[in-house]
């Protein structure tokens, strides 16, 4: 898997059409929590280096080339994601969207790497 870019405590790679998201807060409480394919949670610390990342990752061209495979017409369409939710509780802002762990479990769990289709980035970095 390429090395797309890495920002801060992020780093994202692909292979085929999947960007995987990498923190470096290996299953520590910052780490990013991820509900397999409902919904991302991010420490809100960590929201700016997430966007820069995701910002790098839509300029190249294994994004666009994702895009152009992807025949539907939700490829690459923010509304795929939720308005970004803050909990001033735990610190994390929740985003209902299409990310997934290797093995999926109910609720939010920690996932220091997650996967998210590059074609649906768009959203999260809206």
């Amino acid at each position: 898997m390429p090395t797309l870019t890495t920002v801060a405590d992020w780093t994202i790679t692909a292979s085929g059409d999947t960007a995987t998201f990498t923190h470096a807060a290996a299953g520590g409480y910052w780490a990013p929590r991820v509900w397999s394919g409902r919904g991302l949670a991010i420490a809100e610390a960590d929201l700016p280096a997430l966007d820069k990342v995701v910002g790098e990752v839509l300029k190249l061209p294994i994004y666009w080339l994702a895009r152009a495979r992807r025949g539907d017409s939700g490829a690459g369409d923010a509304a795929i994601w939720s308005e970004p939710r803050y909990d001033p509780d735990d610190e994390f802002v929740y985003l209902t969207g299409p990310c997934r762990m290797d093995a999926p479990a109910p609720g939010y769990r920690p996932a220091p790497t997650f996967d998210i289709d590059l074609v649906h980035l768009r959203g999260p970095a809206d």
